[in-house]
C-alpha cells in the first residue's frame, strides 16, 4: 500500500465498472481489505465455448493476508456468481442475508466446498466488525429477496455501498426499501456514495411489483391450453404472484429448470415463498393431466443456449410439449445483448402455434429490479454524501449517473467516475484515482478448466468457427524426406467436400507442387527451419486465401514410412 494513503480509503472495482455483470468491489483501509460481491458474467458471440466468465483477482490473491471477509450484497449470480471460483485461492468468512447465504451454500455445496467456510448470517441495521469496518446492512428492495445496501464505517467516515436497487413502497413481500435508515445517514454525514447505474437512462420512478398481478389476472384465463410462465429463477416474488394467480384461474403448477428447481426450495424453506396444498405437480407428472389445468414455471426466458424453454420451443424436451392453442408468457425484459436470441425463440413458439406474450407487446408484464432515474435522484436527496462514484454499469451509464449526481449539488471535483483496475485514494477533503492500477480483466471457465482459456484459444475458436478447419496428411520417405503418396485432406467449416473434388484436388497439387520447390518459392526468411510441414501448411493457407478468400486453420500431419 502507498504510505501516503495508508490512513485512506481505497476503492479498487475489479469488475462490474465499465461492463454489466462481474461486480467486485474491494475496499482497503489500515492494511485491511474488504471484498464486496463476487459475480460473473455470461459469454458472448466473442467468447465461443465458454461457460462462465469471472473477475481476475490476481491482486486479492497476492495480498489475501489483508482480507477480512467478503460481503455479499443479494444473491444474483453477476454479484455471487464467481465466489466458488476464486475462494479456494483466497479464503475468508463470507457474510450475508439469509436468502443469499442460502443461493451460496448451494454453489459451494457443487464445488465440494460448503464445509471449509464460515458462513455468517446477518440481520438488518446489524452492525458487525470486520477489521476497520463497521458494517450494516439496509434493506433493499430489488428482483430478488433479502437485498442489501451497506453502510460501510472507518474512521474517515462512512461509505454507503447500494448493490442493485430499487424503491418500491408496496413490494410483494412486504418488505420495501429502508428509507428511514437511509435519512438518518444522510442527517449524520456520508463521506461516499455509490450507487447502482443500470437504470440511469429510464426516466420516472419504479412501479410496483404488485401492479403486474392485475396483468396477470388479465392474461391467464384467456389461456385455451397450457400455460407456461418464464421468468428469472431469483426473482422469487413474483414467482409468488405467478403462482396466487394460477390458483385464481384453477390452474396447478409446476416446476420446470433446475435453478428454478433449487431457488424455489431455498425460498420455501426460509418462509419467503409459499405454495398452497395441492397446487404443486412433480414435472413427471404433467401428462396426467389436461393441459388447460396446467401451468409451467420455468427459467430459459433470455433464450439462453440449452436452456429448458430452448429445449421446450425446439421439442427437445422430455416432459413438455407445446403445441397449437398452448401460451407462452416471458416475464422477463430483454436484457441488452440477448434481444437476437430471444426473438430466435419467440419466433420458434410461434412457428409452433403458440401465443408468446412478452414485454414488447405487453409492457407491463416485467418491472425491473434497477432503479430507474427517478429513483437515484431520491438516493442521491436522502444520502446527501460529500463524495459519489457511479457504480454497476456501462460507462455511458457512469457517466450519466455523474452528470446527475453533479445536477443534486455534489461538487464536480468530487464525483468521479472509476474503471475497473482504478486506484480511488478517499479522503476527507478530497477523492483522486491514483496512477497505478491493480491488475484486473477476465477469466474464462471452460468445464472444469478455470483460467486455462485466454486470449490466444479464444481468437484459434473464432478464427475456426469463421474460416474453418482443413487438415493436411503427409506420407513422407523416413530417409529422402521426399513424399511417397498423394497429401490426403480433410476439412471442416470450409468447403463441402463431396461437392468440391475438383478444388480439393488442385489443394493437393499445390501441396504437391510446393513440396517439390522447397521453402525458396515460398518466400521463409528462414529457409533452413522450413519443413515439409510448413511448407504445405502456407502452400494451403495461400491457395484458400487466393481461391476462396478465406483464411482457414491450417494443422500438417506427418506420416515417416
Amino acid at each position: 500500500m502507498d504510505k501516503s494513503a495508508s490512513m485512506a480509503l481505497e476503492i479498487i472495482p475489479l469488475g462490474g465498472l465499465g461492463e454489466i455483470g462481474m461486480n467486485l468491489m474491494v475496499y482497503g483501509y489500515g492494511g485491511k481489505l474488504l471484498v464486496v460481491d463476487c459475480g460473473l458474467a455470461f459469454p458472448n458471440p466473442d467468447t465461443p465455448g465458454v461457460d462462465l466468465i469471472i473477475p481476475d483477482t490476481r491482486f486479492l490473491a497476492d495480498n489475501r493476508d489483508r482480507i477480512v471477509g467478503f460481503v455479499m450484497t443479494h444473491g444474483h449470480e453477476d454479484h455471487i456468481g464467481a465466489l466458488p471460483y476464486i475462494w479456494p485461492d483466497l479464503e475468508g468468512p463470507v457474510y450475508g442475508t439469509a436468502m443469499t447465504l442460502g443461493l451460496l451454500k448451494g454453489k459451494f455445496r457443487e464445488h465440494n466446498l460448503l464445509n471449509r467456510v464460515q458462513w455468517v448470517q446477518v440481520n438488518y441495521r446489524q452492525s458487525f466488525q470486520l477489521g476497520p469496518f463497521s458494517i450494516r446492512f439496509i434493506q433493499v428492495t430489488h428482483s430478488i429477496v433479502d437485498s442489501a445496501a451497506l453502510a460501510i464505517t472507518t474512521p474517515l467516515g462512512t461509505i454507503v455501498h447500494t448493490g442493485d436497487f430499487k424503491i418500491d413502497h408496496t413490494p410483494v413481500g412486504g418488505r420495501p426499501t429502508d428509507l428511514h435508515s437511509l435519512a438518518h445517514m444522510g442527517e449524520e454525514g456520508v463521506l461516499a456514495l455509490l450507487s447502482d447505474s443500470t437504470n440511469i437512462n429510464r426516466p420516472g420512478v419504479t412501479i410496483s411489483e404488485l401492479e403486474i398481478s392485475p396483468v396477470f389476472d388479465k392474461i391467464f384465463p384467456t389461456a385455451r391450453g397450457l400455460l407456461l410462465v418464464a421468468t428469472f429463477s431469483s426473482n422469487i416474488e413474483r414467482i409468488q404472484q405467478i403462482i396466487h394467480a394460477a390458483v385464481r384461474v384453477g390452474r396447478k403448477v409446476v416446476l420446470n429448470g433446475r435453478s428454478m428447481l433449487a431457488n424455489v426450495a431455498v425460498a420455501r424453506g426460509l418462509g419467503y415463498l409459499t405454495i398452497p396444498p395441492d397446487t404443486l405437480v412433480d414435472l413427471r407428472d404433467i401428462g396426467r393431466y389436461p393441459r388447460q389445468s396446467m401451468l409451467v414455471i420455468s427459467t430459459g426466458s433470455q433464450g439462453e443456449s440449452n436452456s429448458s424453454l430452448v429445449r421446450i420451443a425446439a421439442g427437445d424436451h422430455r416432459e413438455i410439449v407445446v403445441q397449437e392453442g398452448d401460451m407462452v408468457v416471458l416475464s422477463s425484459k430483454f436484457i441488452p445483448g440477448n434481444e437476437r436470441t430471444i426473438w430466435t425463440l419467440i419466433n420458434q413458439l410461434v412457428r409452433s402455434g403458440v401465443e408468446v406474450v412478452h414485454e414488447k407487446n405487453v409492457p407491463e408484464i416485467h418491472v425491473s429490479g434497477h432503479a430507474p432515474r427517478g429513483d437515484l435522484k431520491l438516493m442521491l436527496a436522502l444520502i446527501r454524501p460529500r463524495f459519489f462514484i457511479p457504480i454497476h454499469g456501462e460507462m455511458r451509464h457512469l457517466r450519466s449517473h455523474r452528470e446527475l449526481a453533479v445536477q443534486m449539488g455534489v461538487l464536480p471535483s468530487h464525483a468521479v467516475v472509476m474503471e475497473n483496475g482504478d486506484r480511488g485514494i478517499l479522503e476527507k477533503d478530497s477523492l483522486r484515482i491514483d496512477e497505478t492500477k491493480v491488475p484486473c480483466g477476465r477469466v474464462f471457465v471452460d468445464g472444469k478448466g478455470v483460467g486455462d482459456v485466454g486470449d490466444i484459444v479464444l481468437r484459434d475458436r473464432l478464427h475456426l468457427s469463421e474460416d474453418g478447419l482443413v487438415v493436411v496428411v503427409l506420407v513422407l520417405d523416413k530417409v529422402s524426406g521426399q513424399s511417397v503418396q498423394r497429401p490426403e485432406l480433410l476439412t471442416r467449416g470450409v468447403v463441402y467436400e463431396d461437392g468440391n473434388q475438383e478444388l480439393l484436388a488442385e489443394a493437393k497439387d499445390a501441396v504437391e507442387k510446393a513440396l517439390a520447390l522447397g521453402p525458396k518459392a515460398l518466400d521463409f526468411a528462414d529457409e533452413e527451419g522450413a519443413g515439409p510441414r510448413e511448407v504445405a501448411q502456407r502452400a494451403l493457407r495461400r491457395f484458400f486465401k487466393k481461391r476462396l478468400g478465406r483464411r482457414p486453420v491450417v494443422i500438417p500431419l506427418v506420416m515417416e514410412m
